[in-house]
């Protein structure tokens, strides 16, 4: 499907961001504005639901882990929502089993953060899987992966530090310095 099918008879390409990161749903408003869609953003499952029946967009960048329901239980609502919706996950807590369902429930894609606005937008206009894409063995850093896990944890406790913290069973003030890093490379 092409993106002039997907637009508005006016041109119009509404753009539905769900993140629970009021940053992140700035930054790819911003992005994506630029870029000529109409965009508005939703910080819960439930919210996202309400705005996407009324406001009906063509386009939805969806973070999978959300307080409350997650992503994926948003998946098939929108579907029956738009039926030619493009739905793009994105997770910084990617697996193999979440990415099968999300394609399973409708989603045009998956992506792992931090992605960039170029690829979600190649992602929203991807119809077929890239045969020529090599399965490697990108392994992950021990550095990466505790970074992963650290904000996973962080994000069950509410974004609370303390009890992050406890949860690990390290010092807070340790947390704090590793807060602080970017996240290792991969």
């Amino acid at each position: 499907m092409n993106s002039m099918k997907v637009a508005s008879a006016n041109g119009s390409k509404r753009l539905l961001v769900v993140d629970d990161d009021a940053q992140q749903c700035e930054l790819l408003k911003h992005s994506f504005e630029r870029r000529g869609y109409t965009v508005t953003s939703a910080n819960s499952v439930p919210q996202a639901l309400r705005v996407a029946e009324t406001w009906r967009p063509h386009y939805v960048i969806l973070d999978l882990r959300m307080p409350g329901p997650s992503g994926l239980t948003l998946i098939s609502r929108l579907r029956i929502v738009g039926a030619g919706m493009r739905i793009v996950v994105t997770t910084g807590y990617a697996s193999i089993a979440t990415a099968v369902e999300a394609i399973k429930l409708g989603a045009t894609h998956y992506l792992t953060k931090p992605v960039d606005a170029n690829a979600i937008e190649a992602a929203f206009h991807r119809d077929a899987g890239d045969e020529t894409l090599s399965p490697g063995h990108e392994c992950l850093t021990v550095g990466r992966v505790a970074w992963e896990h650290i904000q996973g944890v962080l994000a069950d406790h509410g974004g609370n530090v303390a009890a992050t913290a406890r949860a690990l069973g390290m010092h807070r003030r340790t947390l704090q310095r590793k807060l602080f890093k970017f996240p290792a490379r991969r």
